[in-house]
């Protein structure tokens, strides 16, 4: 069931798309911004969207960056494209998840963390890279990875 604020915000951005539709990526992130995830229950919001539910699940499930299970306050995503395997992505990608105490796809103990790989960044030139929610980290050493998570856990970020 979709919220008063939900439904106020995902009126005015499928107002800004010729077909409603259109508007579903975005449509999908307010809700994952508001509830930190997409729930299956999709059927009033496909109504909204003039889809059915399987319309708007494969939409959803398309896009990795749509989560369709809860996921820690932070979202790690690392870089696991072929620049970041040259420059150790898997000695950070492992820093990570000893550091964390899970793998990948997984989410701390304390709920504060989850840990995903993404196939790309786009920082290349500055490998290894992570982002956290949506602060990208570069020219990553298991150091810096320690001051970030401080960092985070400390309520500094």
């Amino acid at each position: 069931m979709l919220t008063e604020g939900e439904r106020r915000e995902i009126e005015e951005e499928i107002a800004k798309s010729e077909r409603k539709r259109a508007a579903s990526v975005e449509v999908l992130k307010i809700v994952q911004k508001r509830r930190g995830w997409v729930p299956d229950d999709l059927d009033e919001l496909a109504a909204t969207l003039d889809m059915t539910p399987d319309e708007l699940d494969a939409v959803a499930t398309f896009y990795s960056l749509v989560f369709r299970k809860p996921v820690g306050r932070h979202v790690i995503l690392i870089c696991d494209s072929v620049s970041c395997w040259v420059m150790e992505y898997e000695s950070m990608r492992e820093h990570l998840s000893e550091r964390l105490g899970i793998g990948m796809g997984g989410t701390s103990t304390d709920g504060m963390f989850t840990l995903l790989p993404v196939a790309c960044l786009g920082a290349c030139d500055r490998a290894p890279v992570m982002m956290v929610d949506e602060v990208l980290y570069t020219n990553l050493t298991t150091e810096k990875i320690d001051g970030i998570l401080e960092a985070y856990r400390r309520g500094n970020m």
